[in-house]
């Protein structure tokens, strides 16, 4: 059996950053209220003019060198985003040419915070029937363009960045499964209202804030909690592979509470769980592909190990995918 397997990792983080300090002074908020309750210390935001594609294009860029894969060798370009260039064309269409990836089909995968656990189960799909050979997943957000800066229970939260992935086949190790999840009843939970067809951009949408984030915090919390434990035990459960042997667990990051409680029910220690959330917040589908990046540079992955992402957010969605390191 085919699989596809990960040949080059990078990132991409806006060089501003804004820190808890500095919410300080733009909301009722302090340091102490945000990291004790989120984890979070600073996160990056973009300069103006700077989108979704931008940020992929640095990330992506990052990745293809490290594979040693041109661009022109692409077969497929997902961009998991919720902030795309564009409702249309895709994002991943703009990156295309930005890298000039002529021979590429591209599409967007719209998965929220699991965005980039969707994207790279569709690529895995894509390499191991034989239909593509390279493909470039990249998870990108400028959560800032959709923020209000004026809700402080939500602006304290969330970050811009980029990661990406350079999958080609293997004959051996690489993605091993994913469980892929959702419940569409609860959407109201974490949803961005405005823009869409439902309710249309207008005068009334942007006098009633529905161009921002709108999030009820206490009941995701609740069910992120039990469904990212699900998610890995599931996706586990197809790999044939026992929680034992997970040399790293990396979920989504956003809140430090909901990544400890995770840890702790399925019985890891935090030397086996990968924590960025202090330096960059949520942000959204590109947290899971820059923090699996940064775990590769920092070598806490290595050859044979077992890798679990764990994913939930806005849809609702959610998805684990478990990796064997070659």
């Amino acid at each position: 059996m085919r699989s596809a397997k990960i040949v080059g990792l990078g990132k991409y983080l806006p060089p501003r950053k804004l820190t808890n300090s500095d919410l300080e002074k733009m909301v009722e908020t302090s340091d102490d209220w945000i990291t004790t309750r989120t984890g979070i210390k600073k996160r990056h935001i973009v300069e103006k003019g700077m989108s979704a594609s931008t940020l992929a294009k640095y990330a992506a860029r990052q990745a293809l060198k490290r594979a040693g894969i041109k661009s022109s060798d692409l077969d497929l370009i997902i961009v998991a985003t919720i902030t795309p260039d564009t409702q249309f064309p895709s994002t991943a269409c703009y990156l295309q040419n930005h890298l000039h990836a002529r021979h590429a089909a591209c599409f967007d995968v719209s998965a929220a915070c699991a965005g980039f656990v969707y994207a790279l189960t569709c690529a895995w799909q894509f390499i191991s029937t034989g239909f593509y050979k390279n493909a470039l997943i990249v998870g990108s957000e400028v959560l800032s363009s959709i923020t209000d800066w004026q809700d402080r229970s939500t602006c304290v939260l969330f970050g811009d960045g980029a990661g990406a992935a350079v999958l080609t086949s293997t004959s051996r190790g690489g993605i091993l499964s994913a469980y892929l999840g959702s419940d569409g009843s609860k959407g109201d939970f974490l949803i961005l209202p405005g823009g869409g067809s439902r309710f249309p951009s207008s005068h009334e949408t942007i006098d009633q804030g529905l161009h921002h984030i709108k999030m009820k915090g206490n009941e995701l919390f609740r069910i992120a909690v039990r469904i990212m434990v699900q998610a890995a035990k599931k996706a586990l459960k197809k790999a044939k592979v026992p929680v034992r042997d997970v040399k790293m667990l990396i979920p989504h990051q956003a809140n430090i509470r909901i990544i400890n409680a995770v840890t702790k029910r399925l019985k890891l220690t935090p030397e086996q769980v990968y924590v960025n959330i202090a330096r960059y917040g949520n942000m959204s589908s590109a947290s899971s592909a820059i923090a699996l990046c940064e775990a590769w540079e920092e070598e806490k992955i290595s050859r044979g190990d077992v890798i679990v992402l764990d994913a939930f957010g806005g849809g609702l969605v959610w998805g684990s995918t478990v990796i064997r390191w070659i």
